[in-house]
């Protein structure tokens, strides 16, 4: 994976990868990944009124609506943002993948069944594992039941998504997708149902309508794809922090935590300005400037 992050990563980048081992996940600190460079200057970031503001953190999110793990994924990282210091300094960037690209567009397929003839077991076998997942997704507050649900193409999903994100709202419509998707039965390729989703997140119905009614916003789903591949990818959720820093699949709370926590401190490290040698006091003694003299 690597040899294909240094292909679209800065030579600088960090790169910090976690993957679950039977169910639990990898200790922060032991998935770090350094490649061998010199560090570069860090971006300037709000250095003036005058200038555009630019976020202190930027998330950037490979996802895909037909993904339980993204679904729980995504909540992780809300939940460990709820508790972060610097939350209103992360700016959020939605990211297009797409688990099946080859379904026809249009055609649904009920999911024990579609995913019983992918994976060759059985609709029930298909049921228990739905259910596994989300007593999962049930743990953190989200809505499952996947009786309903069916497989599709979610290429036309992902457009809306680039629009939503046009007015800010594609987080928005991504998690209403996915709610709609894994616990209402949304039948994600149907226009229709994606119209009435888009407009009560409140897009325009006639924009909406309008765009899937042609290519609009194809090419920004498959430079998001694309960017995917070239980064190494093959697998969401995918959250990658600054362009530089990477946690793989639907982390713990506290995994996504330490994360940010992590990143944070790299990325704006505590500056002592002054020199040395003024008076300062410790837990034992308190030292003046220039002598070896302690007072209690």
């Amino acid at each position: 994976m690597l040899a294909a992050v240094r292909t679209e990563l800065p030579a600088t980048a960090l790169v910090l990868t976690l993957h679950e081992s039977q169910r639990e996940a990898v200790p922060f600190d032991a998935a770090w990944v350094r490649l061998d460079s010199p560090p570069s200057p860090a971006p300037r970031r709000n250095s003036s009124a005058s200038e555009a503001l630019v976020p202190d953190m930027k998330i950037e999110i490979w996802s895909d609506v037909a993904c339980p793990f993204c679904y729980i994924g995504e909540r992780h990282l809300d939940l460990a943002l709820e508790g972060f210091a610097h939350r209103d300094d992360v700016e959020i960037v939605p990211r297009s993948f797409e688990l099946d690209p080859s379904a026809t567009p249009g055609e649904h397929t009920p999911m024990a069944e579609a995913l019983a003839a992918k994976f060759g077991t059985t609709p029930a076998q298909v049921e228990a594992m739905q259910r596994g997942i989300g007593e999962k997704a049930q743990a953190v507050g989200l809505e499952f039941d996947t009786r309903k649900s069916s497989t599709t193409n979610t290429f036309d999903a992902h457009r809306l998504v680039h629009l939503a994100e046009q007015s800010g709202r594609g987080r928005e419509l991504m998690h209403a997708l996915m709610t709609g998707y894994f616990a209402h039965g949304l039948r994600a390729g149907d226009r229709d149902e994606l119209v009435r989703v888009a407009t009560e997140v409140g897009l325009d119905e006639s924009r909406v309508r309008d765009v899937l009614a042609g290519e609009e916003f194809a090419d920004d789903v498959r430079a998001d794809e694309a960017k995917a591949r070239a980064t190494g990818i093959t697998g969401v959720p995918f959250f990658l922090i600054d362009g530089k820093y990477a946690v793989s699949g639907a982390q713990p709370v506290e995994a996504f935590r330490s994360a940010l926590d992590e990143v944070w401190a790299k990325e704006h490290p505590v500056q002592v300005l002054g020199g040395d040698d003024a008076a300062v006091c410790t837990d034992d003694s308190c030292a003046l400037p220039g002598t070896s003299t302690t007072q209690a």
